[in-house]
């Protein structure tokens, strides 16, 4: 059972779901606080400090999309977006303004507790991505990642990286040159635990391909590995005789 302090807002506007969900993670030890529109979502986030949120995407007034904008701009508590169809475009769009899992509805209680959980503990337990990554200012080629001032540098430019795409570009550039697996990538950027869908690391690859690359259609950086994972390639070194302007 989880301590009666853990708070969950709930965002949900369709009363047979806000009742379950009342029913179900309160009998689970959670204090659920609830939210039927995304205006009242945001002043109660403000108001009693939820240590997760429970946000449907699809909400009267503000959307549940805009709803997780507002919050990432101050915090990182951790959000479950639900949707009422898993739709590539709904995925793809909560991931990149800083959704950490996703469900889709019609869900059971059971398995979204089990998110819950999971999502939890990777917030409590966070620790640097990989055993590679330390404070240091990460650079291969054009790309330069500083992981304590959260900036990212492409081709000279200032890039906003969502957390997950920070953490997964952090993870692949401190190891570039070696191939990834999937498994290893899933588990030092979401967790041992993570229990959503397999596509969530294919989605961050493309989101990060394509302000990466310089041709996403083609990708050259972040190259896959079939059967295997991912991998960032280190910059060829010009051979010798080779004339730089061409």
């Amino acid at each position: 059972m989880n301590a009666p302090t853990t708070t969950v807002l709930v965002v949900e506007d369709e009363e047979s779901f806000v009742e379950a969900l009342t029913a179900g993670l309160g009998r689970e030890g959670f204090r659920v606080q609830v939210a039927r529109d995304g205006a009242q979502a945001l002043m109660l986030f403000s108001a009693v400090a939820p240590d997760l949120v429970l946000l449907d995407v699809m909400l009267p007034k503000v959307s549940g999309i805009d709803v997780c904008r507002e919050i990432r701009k101050t915090s990182k508590v951790p959000i479950i977006m639900v949707t009422a169809k898993a739709s590539e475009i709904d995925t793809v769009v909560g991931l990149e303004v800083g959704a950490d899992d996703y469900v889709a509805k019609p869900y059971r209680v059971r398995e979204l507790v089990a998110r819950i959980r999971a999502v939890l503990r990777r917030a409590h337990d966070a620790e640097p991505v990989g055993d590679d990554v330390t404070g240091e200012v990460l650079t291969v080629g054009d790309v330069s990642l500083d992981p304590e001032r959260h900036e990212v540098l492409i081709r000279g430019e200032d890039v906003s990286l969502p957390l997950k795409e920070f953490e997964l570009l952090a993870l692949l550039l401190a190891n570039a040159g070696r191939v990834l697996p999937r498994d290893t990538l899933i588990d030092r950027v979401w967790g041992h635990d993570y229990v959503g869908d397999t596509k969530t690391l294919d989605v961050h690859i493309k989101r990060l391909r394509a302000k990466v690359e310089e041709d996403p259609s083609s990708p050259s950086r972040i190259v896959t590995i079939r059967g295997l994972g991912y991998k960032y390639e280190r910059p060829k070194a010009p051979k010798p005789g080779d004339d730089p302007a061409g």
